[in-house]
């Protein structure tokens, strides 16, 4: 079966949440918004990763580029497109934008911020 995971990147905490092939919600978690948080966080789950979504932003940047690096199939996704996704949301909190991110990464129903991505790596 294939899991996805959504991250809600905010300055020192940030929300994951991993969903499965059906969209069942499987793990939901709180850790500091340090790479190597994620990593270990990651690398610990008794199952492999199909994509990790993060919304793009500054933040986001430099996570993207540690998941990246240490293996992990990861997005930037598109943040107006997230923001149209949730639009219908109730309650906007950090844990509900994990749980949507992830849901959207098992849809295949976000574009990956390609262009930004290139562009905010050179500076």
């Amino acid at each position: 079966m294939d899991y996805y995971v959504g991250i809600d990147v905010s300055l020192e905490a940030s929300s994951i949440c991993v969903v499965d092939g059906a969209g069942k919600i499987i793990k939901e978690a709180k850790l500091s918004s340090e790479p190597e948080a994620f990593i270990a966080w990651f690398k610990a789950l008794p199952f492999s990763l199909a994509r990790i979504g993060l919304e793009a932003g500054p933040l986001s940047q430099w996570l993207y580029a540690a998941l990246k690096e240490a293996g992990f199939a990861v997005e930037l996704l598109e943040t107006r497109h997230v923001r149209d996704a949730f639009k219908a949301m109730p309650v906007k909190t950090d844990r509900n934008d994990a749980r949507g991110i992830a849901q959207l990464m098992r849809l295949g129903r976000c574009l990956a911020n390609r262009r930004r991505r290139r562009r905010c790596a050179r500076f």
